[in-house]
């Protein structure tokens, strides 16, 4: 038995988005293909028309597109009640879906966009803060899926959670993480080999490598300032052996990555 039969929700957020449209008789694929045309032609307004259309046909990759409009707020005023809506329909419906099969990376990324939403709550909805149901969310995506950003947020729940920490299992999931190029985790890893913690004995040369390779690989102007400061905070108390041997060691593990 998979996720999706323990999964679902009683939040009937906007009973709207779920009516099927007479127009929708045409193919979702079709409609799909044409809602991404116009998306990336610039008609927003037509674009979403033709997505909500293979939406409400069952398409799970436009599900997911209409989530990631809404969520972002991409053509139309941020909904995070569509949005949460959207994702839910393509958990509900998908989410023992095989980890190898073309929809599974948005499934995943669907999944992940619910475990934040019930981390922090939709404000004057029923989708409530909900530690809990978000670590079982992240859970499930990180496992099944492997999806790292999941493992990430998985790794911080367990590193910052008052109840439930344990650097260990935070340390478990960011290294699968890391270990598929996600530059956050690389330097939440780095960070916490290089420190130690409970369970975590300190291994400032690896810590020290994982944040040389996030700060080398992580995208710029994306909010990722924090990087570049935790690596230089770390190779500033590095010993001079600590810091030839783990910039050594970054070089040769981007080298065999592939990256940048």
């Amino acid at each position: 038995m998979g996720f999706a039969a323990g999964y679902s929700t009683a939040y009937a957020l906007d009973p709207a988005s779920t009516t099927r449209s007479p127009a929708a008789a045409a193919s979702p694929v079709d409609a799909f293909r044409n809602g991404t045309r116009l998306f990336y032609e610039g008609d927003k307004k037509a674009a979403i028309e033709q997505l909500r259309r293979a939406a409400e046909s069952g398409h799970p990759i436009a599900q997911w597109k209409l989530g990631r409009i809404y969520q972002m707020g991409d053509g139309v005023p941020a909904n995070d009640v569509k949005a949460f809506e959207y994702y839910n329909q393509v958990a509900n419906s998908h989410a023992d879906d095989a980890p190898g099969s073309p929809e599974a990376a948005f499934v995943a990324s669907a999944f992940v966009a619910l475990g934040s939403y019930y981390l922090n709550g939709i404000k004057d909805t029923a989708v409530k803060p909900n530690v809990d149901k978000a670590r079982d969310i992240f859970t499930y995506a990180a496992s099944y899926f492997g999806d790292p950003d999941a493992q990430y947020n998985l790794g911080r729940l367990y590193l910052e959670s008052a109840n439930e920490r344990d650097p260990k299992q935070a340390a478990r999931w960011l290294r699968l993480a890391a270990k598929k190029g996600h530059s956050a985790a690389q330097a939440l890893l780095g960070q916490l080999l290089f420190v130690g913690d409970d369970d975590v004995p300190r291994r400032s040369v690896q810590g020290l490598m994982w944040l040389t390779i996030a700060r080398q690989t992580a995208p710029q102007g994306r909010g990722d300032e924090w990087i570049r400061e935790a690596q230089e905070q770390a190779f500033s108390v590095a010993s001079e052996p600590e810091r030839r041997q783990a910039v050594t060691l970054a070089q040769e593990w981007i080298a065999k990555s592939g990256s940048p």
